[in-house]
């Protein structure tokens, strides 16, 4: 009997590909959409979310269909609230800039389906990521690495997987040189998501307006506060905290005759601290809740190349650990290192592991 493997299937090219390159592999596989978010009721409007909407549930369901294999659709909107939407909030509130995907995959994709692919008899899941997963014989341990399609690499969004959860793995879109790669693998093999648009914005924001989707999730936001320089002299009001992240330029709703910039955002303070240009940078940057992939813990400083955000290219420096915390020094000063945000490193195409900015 083949092995069974569950794919998440989310009605886009990504997975819809993912599940097929496993079918051609000799996997008996199982489709599994993730209900994770019904939408809003924004102005007498349903907003649904992109991922999944019953017009995704509906594509993934066809393309199920066109490979011949079961499907279901599985309910997480009770973990998904929790663990991702929750989460997303707090750290707004609390002047921290969240990652919901990072947590997204961590409680969900490779946990809370785990958990159901294990009632399925699925011996791996698989989603659409692109990465690569492989066995290392010389450390004896599973390694992620980053994918053939540098452009779409998704490793930065995945460094928090567990040497179990790296084990029970596919990720069958590691390979593809590129996107334009996996839309003709999709037109060739006549299945309907080939040319469906990507998705862009946070699943469950549908109008990309994190303020409002806060506002209506808790009624209040955090209200006004002093805008403040780095001695801690007050320069105007702001308009509250969520409005604002590290780095940010425009929108200050405050003219200095100069460029001024968020440095620092301190929720029990109520203020943001803004810098001239140049004070967006630093070279030091502290973090928590590490988890290191080919290593069990860092016993002595290394040289790694570190990203700061998902967009940011890896940038040298010297990771050490300090009274529990990764600590990072960069060669060369960082631009907008922002609490929240993970810190994911690198040796080459692998994936060291990574932690979150504090």
């Amino acid at each position: 009997m083949a092995n069974r493997v569950a794919i998440g299937m989310s009605g886009g090219v990504d997975s819809s590909v993912a599940a097929s390159v496993l079918k051609e592999q000799g996997y008996d596989v199982i489709g599994v959409t993730m209900r994770l978010w019904d939408g809003e009721n924004i102005n007498g409007n349903i907003a649904e979310s992109t991922c999944c909407s019953l017009s995704a549930v509906e594509d993934a369901r066809r393309v199920a269909d066109r490979l011949g294999i079961d499907y279901y659709v599985l309910d997480f909107r009770r973990e998904f609230s929790e663990f991702v939407i929750d989460y997303f909030v707090n750290e707004y509130i609390n002047g921290r800039t969240p990652n919901p995907c990072i947590a997204c995959n961590k409680f969900l994709k490779f946990d809370a389906m785990a958990k159901k692919a294990e009632i399925l008899e699925a011996e791996y899941i698989a989603t659409g990521h692109y990465a690569r997963v492989e066995y290392d014989e010389k450390i004896r341990r599973y390694i992620l690495k980053c994918a053939n399609a540098e452009a779409k690499d998704q490793t930065y969004a995945l460094y928090n997987l567990s040497q179990e959860q790296l084990s029970h793995l596919l990720l069958p879109l590691g390979e593809f040189k590129n996107k334009e790669a996996v839309r003709e693998y999709a037109e060739k093999h006549n299945l309907v998501t080939a040319r469906k648009p990507d998705s862009q914005e946070i699943c469950f924001v549908p109008d990309n307006n994190y303020v409002s989707f806060i506002q209506r999730r808790i009624g209040e936001l955090p209200g006004e506060g002093n805008f403040v320089d780095l001695e801690g002299n007050i320069l105007g009001r702001h308009k509250g905290i969520v409005n604002y992240t590290i780095g940010q330029r425009k929108g200050l709703g405050i003219a200095f005759g100069k460029p001024m910039f968020v440095v620092k955002i301190d929720a029990e303070k109520n203020e943001v601290v803004l810098g001239e240009q140049g004070k967006e940078f630093s070279d030091t940057l502290y973090a928590i809740k590490p988890n290191f992939i080919p290593f069990d813990t860092l016993e002595k400083p290394m040289r790694a190349a570190a990203k700061v955000r998902y967009s940011a290219k890896p940038a040298e420096g010297t990771v050490s650990m300090e009274n529990g915390r990764v600590k990072i020094v960069f060669d060369e000063p960082q631009r907008a290192i922002t609490p929240g945000q993970a810190v994911v490193l690198y040796d080459g195409d692998v994936v060291l592991g990574g932690a979150t900015i504090i």
